[in-house]
């Protein structure tokens, strides 16, 4: 095998775990992409008999990329209309090693939501150490801060993104069963059987983008809440149909109106009943989905 086979080879087997950091970094496929393509150039470039540890060059190139990133991101979510909300991931029913790889942490919708509370290099300590179990020595070293002050930026974090809430751990059939009953009320707009799947702390985030009508702020009311999903099912349900799919790794809701996609759903659950409901609407974030 020669130098550039041997390249290719190194950069295939983490080539997962480098973008599983750059979509939770930053929320979207198609910038995961592009942040995983440039550590690719770079690795190309770089001399690698004098690299001792290759995850962990690469690690450290894909990591700060994305800080760089999502530092002029931020700055266009600050303008965008409404919660924003990361693009779906959705994979194939049966998931490739690889898939397998970039799903195998916590990537929830609503685990994501919560990341946006974070800097760039709050987000990217935190993830590094407690998603990718990175240590302390290793992630000041890629964040480039001093060890105790990267304990502080990963403690920070963590009560930044801590929930007081307690998520209800049924098991699949369960939540199969909740979110089927939600997508057959939501077709026929039965404001009753959603009254009774939701919460009464219900939480509802949605993500138009501007570009589709949706709710621009999060809605806290349950009643509120319920009548506009019946207003819109009673008025538009008929040309609705629901699939339930595997939507960041967890079961969820892929909406489509005559063939198009019209939203991707994922669920918070709370003793029993559905308390909190995650919905990107935004075209540009459903390009990648099809019927």
């Amino acid at each position: 095998m020669d130098i550039d086979e041997e390249r290719v080879e190194i950069f295939k087997k983490h080539r997962a775990r480098l973008f599983g950091i750059a979509y939770r970094m930053l929320g979207t496929h198609a910038e995961a992409e592009d942040i995983v393509q440039e550590t690719y150039i770079k690795w190309h470039e770089a001399e690698i008999e004098k690299i001792e540890n290759a995850e962990a060059w690469l690690v450290t190139i894909t990591t700060r990329l994305s800080i760089d990133r999502l530092r002029k991101a931020s700055k266009t979510r600050e303008t965008y209309i409404g919660p924003w909300l990361p693009e779906p991931l959705v994979v194939s029913e049966k998931p490739s090693p690889e898939e397998e790889l970039e799903l195998a942490s916590n990537l929830s919708m609503a685990f994501m939501f919560l990341l946006e509370r974070l800097s760039p290099v709050e987000r990217a300590a935190f993830l590094l150490h407690d998603i990718f179990d990175c240590g302390y020595a290793d992630v000041a070293r890629i964040v480039g801060k001093t060890e105790t002050a990267s304990r502080q930026l990963i403690h920070r974090a963590r009560e930044r993104v801590r929930t007081d809430k307690t998520r209800f751990e049924a098991d699949e059939k369960e939540r199969e069963k909740l979110i089927k009953k939600f997508a057959a009320a939501s077709v026929t707009g039965d404001e009753k059987t959603l009254f009774e799947l939701f919460s009464d702390e219900i939480v509802s985030v949605s993500d138009g983008g501007g570009k589709v009508t949706a709710a621009r702020k999060i809605i806290r009311d349950k009643a509120k809440l319920v009548r506009a999903l019946g207003m819109f099912g009673k008025k538009y349900g008929e040309s609705f149909k629901n699939l339930l799919y595997t939507i960041n790794g967890e079961l969820g809701v892929l909406t489509f109106i005559e063939g198009k996609i019209y939203s991707a759903t994922t669920f918070e659950f709370e003793n029993g009943k559905i308390s909190a409901i995650y919905r990107v609407m935004n075209p540009e974030k459903l390009k990648q989905i099809t019927n």
